[in-house]
């Protein structure tokens, strides 16, 4: 078998996987949950653990934890192992629809942490089945919303959850007053290509500046900037192919469709650009990626850059959006069509 084919979401939880695993009816109405919203039931999410967990360890896993994005800008991740004590002094390995399905972090110690007093300072993880759990670095990761005990949101996942929610909602309504009845749903979708700067491992220890904020405070203007633009699209060094190369793998094995890869304009940028997907976990995918980069940059002596303006004069570590909205039956609604100025 193709190699790519055979790697693609080897370690992520996906509907093929769920399909294989779980009783038909278990399977079937997880995806309801999925599809269109329907509270999971107690029973069905024990199921799931259950197959999760039989899954995850077969891969080698002891440990899950609830993956979420506090207002930090990167993720944050408490792991728990699977071993409950038994009797004689034994351990089994358990892991309930509870605690797939809800967490319970500290939360006073994030960025929001202060708008609550200590004692009120719970926080609470949500599972979003809607986009899969994977394993990374031996660990179960489940994709969660974080909020506080009073529903505040206190993370950047839940805001785009009710977004998405509202946005959905809203166009059902006018789909169905111009008699399009068979959309039962409506979902965002986004495609965020990700430049970023490589440098060398050893160039950016010299530079104080770079360790400490990830870019440059100081110093005198790059000899040669964008003004040739022989860099955009020019032909990729070999190192930089070689980091390329194993991050599409590393990407591919977390089922994120990595698919065109160049230099940018700048001296030393670059750009990694995805097939879209629905919005939520498009977000989750760019915040693997860009961890993922940074992992595989050590790995070939490099540091990626991934501030939005690393080097004054040139061009930055941006991020372009292209975003959509689909019904669920294919369509999508910013299609222009064959005659878009009527």
């Amino acid at each position: 078998m193709d190699k790519v084919t055979s790697i693609f979401g080897e370690n992520v939880f996906n509907e093929t996987v769920m399909k294989a695993r779980l009783p038909k009816e278990t399977f079937k109405q997880l995806m309801k949950t999925i599809d269109d919203g329907e509270k999971l039931s107690p029973t069905v999410a024990n199921v799931v653990a259950n197959a999760m967990k039989d899954w995850a360890i077969e891969k080698g896993v002891t440990h899950f934890t609830h993956w979420f994005q506090p207002l930090t800008g990167t993720t944050a991740e408490k792991h728990d192992s699977f071993i409950t004590p038994s009797s004689e002094g034994k351990v089994i390995m358990e892991f309930s629809g509870k605690e797939l399905v809800q967490g319970e972090p500290d939360a006073s110690s994030f960025p929001s942490g202060g708008i609550r007093a200590t004692f009120e300072a719970r926080g609470y993880t949500a599972w979003d089945p809607t986009s899969y759990a994977f394993i990374k670095d031996g660990v179960l990761c489940i994709p969660t919303a974080f909020c506080s005990y009073t529903g505040e949101a206190l993370d950047k996942k839940t805001p785009l959850l009710r977004s998405m929610e509202a946005i959905s909602k809203q166009a059902v309504r006018v789909l169905h007053l111009f008699g399009n009845n068979e959309v039962t749903s409506v979902k965002t979708t986004v495609g965020p290509e990700q430049e970023y700067f490589l440098v060398d491992k050893a160039a950016w220890e010299k530079r104080e500046d770079l360790i400490f904020t990830g870019r440059t405070l100081f110093g005198a203007k790059s000899p040669k900037g964008q003004e040739l633009e022989d860099h955009y699209f020019g032909m990729i060094k070999p190192r930089v192919q070689a980091f390329m190369k194993d991050l599409n793998e590393e990407l591919w094995k977390l089922g994120i469709l990595a698919k065109t890869e160049h230099n940018e304009v700048a001296p030393a940028q670059h750009e990694l650009a995805p097939i879209f997907t629905t919005t939520n976990i498009a977000c989750d995918h760019n915040q693997l990626t860009m961890e993922m980069m940074k992992k595989v940059a050590a790995k070939h002596g490099m540091v990626c850059l991934l501030h939005e303006k690393p080097f004054a004069g040139v061009n930055g570590s941006g991020k372009h959006n292209n975003w959509s909205i689909s019904t669920n039956t294919g369509k999508n609604l910013l299609d222009p069509g064959a005659t878009p100025q009527s």
